[in-house]
């Protein structure tokens, strides 16, 4: 049995269109990589969580979130010896290319995440390592081609391949 959580995560995207995101490597799921995000705090709007976990991952705090949402999804993976079943919201925001900003060392170790870069539309879209989530190279490249979508898209429960 699995334990839900639920999470949100934004996809912060330069000019150019990169995208920054997290490596990780779970037990369960192996090496992944996952935009800043995380558990939904007791009262917290998904909105509310992105900003928050946004923040305390990179040291941003000035990257504005307008509530567009990319998509939706679920997944299953353990966090923390605990097995869960996380429904995620993914945000949209733009931002420019810089590094994390202060003392994030510790955090990120407790979190499980390895290390950070940006990904360009074309290294994006030749990933060999997983992506979460999934069809993301897609559905940021019809956000280049299309503007942010009027109705997020919902890609359902993915189970781990």
């Amino acid at each position: 049995m699995r334990t839900p959580r639920r999470a949100a995560r934004v996809a912060v995207l330069e000019p150019d269109g990169a995208v920054f995101m997290f490596r990780y490597d779970n037990d369960e799921v192996g090496v992944h990589w996952a935009l800043p995000g995380g558990g939904m705090e007791p009262g917290e709007t998904p909105g509310q969580a992105a900003r928050r976990e946004l923040r305390e991952e990179t040291g941003w705090d000035d990257i504005a979130l307008d509530g567009t949402l990319l998509c939706r999804w679920e997944h299953d993976f353990t966090r923390a010896g605990v097995p869960v079943r996380q429904s995620e919201h993914i945000f949209l925001a733009a931002g420019p290319r810089r590094d994390p900003e202060g003392d994030l060392l510790a955090l990120h170790a407790e979190e499980g995440i390895l290390r950070w870069r940006w990904w360009s539309p074309r290294e994006l879209a030749g990933a060999t390592e997983q992506l979460w989530p999934p069809r993301l190279p897609e559905l940021l490249a019809d956000v280049r081609r299309n503007g942010p979508p009027v109705t997020p898209v919902d890609l359902g429960y993915v189970g781990n391949a």
